[in-house]
């Protein structure tokens, strides 16, 4: 791999690590397996990218992309804990809804950004000549490393030890007079809200938006939070959010690798099959360490 591959893992890796965090939330946190992120990235690139093209600034068009995201989680929410479906069948709909209502936002199937001013060009050009070719991370670096840090102290205050305790025992949250549909609302809202804002980061990064470009999200953010346990220590909130950026980030590198180290063997289009395999190799992994400590 060569300094630009390096570089560009690295930024996917950090641009993914938003959604990474969301996927944590949704799943560790609240137990609620939401596949609407599949919607909510696309659906905060879309509304970025469409935004910034009709004139708007960068930063509303994101803060915008959040919102939007975070409406997305709340319906998930609604139709879960108010109608009483299935929490799968929920983010299927919502994310099937959302591919719709995308390219409605849009109004085509990709919108392209380059020559538009975005949020992160004034921070590029500020830092191009110091930072070398670390330029380009060093923006999204501190923007996510300010989220982390938000989100820990967030999961420490009461409405966040509520929301953890409707993940562990909604029954027993109940009991100690907690509104547990309130928590699930706002625990998919600040998590769909984090998804919206990485497609909306990614699509100022790459210069573009497409419909298409949610497929798999789900996968990476699942992917994210597997490794992040079975190869890091977790022993607090802020070890597992870490956790989750830096895995992402590894698993930009290891994908990065197998498709170079593969050469003609594997392809770009085999992305998908790599990530099953990583997914199946980091859930293997804590089994397999559990079986060494037995035999030491």
């Amino acid at each position: 791999m060569n300094t630009i591959q390096i570089i560009g893992a690295i930024e996917l890796g950090l641009i993914y690590g938003f959604v990474a965090m969301g996927v944590y939330l949704s799943l560790r946190i609240l137990d609620f397996p939401d596949l609407s992120v599949d919607g909510t990235f696309p659906l905060g690139a879309a509304t970025c990218a469409a935004l910034i093209v009709a004139g708007v600034h960068p930063l509303i068009a994101t803060i915008a992309a959040m919102i939007l995201g975070g409406l997305a989680g709340l319906i998930t929410a609604w139709l879960s804990t108010h109608l009483k479906f299935m929490n799968l069948l929920s983010g299927i709909l919502v994310m099937t809804a959302l591919y719709s209502i995308n390219l409605r936002v849009m109004g085509r199937p990709n919108i392209p950004l380059l020559g538009e001013n975005t949020l992160f060009e004034e921070f590029f050009l500020c830092l191009k000549g110091p930072l070398g070719l670390f330029w380009r991370i060093f923006p999204i670096l501190i923007f996510i490393g300010l989220l982390a840090y938000a989100l820990n102290c967030f999961l420490k205050t009461n409405t966040g030890l509520a929301l953890r305790a409707t993940g562990n025992n909604a029954r027993m949250a109940r009991a100690q007079g907690i509104n547990d549909k309130a928590m699930v609302s706002l625990g998919l809202c600040l998590a769909n809200s984090f998804v919206a804002l990485g497609g909306a980061i990614f699509a100022q990064v790459s210069g573009y938006a497409d419909i298409s470009m949610g497929v798999g999200t789900i996968i990476i953010g699942l992917a994210a939070v597997i490794i992040g346990e079975a190869v890091l220590p977790i022993r607090k909130i802020s070890h597992a959010i870490l956790a989750c950026i830096a895995s992402a980030i590894l698993y930009r590198f290891v994908i990065a690798t197998a498709l170079n180290i593969g050469g003609s063997l594997l392809q770009a289009s085999d992305l998908n099959l790599v990530t099953a395999v990583l997914v199946g190799i980091a859930m293997l992994l804590p089994d397999l360490k559990r079986q060494l400590r037995t035999k030491a």
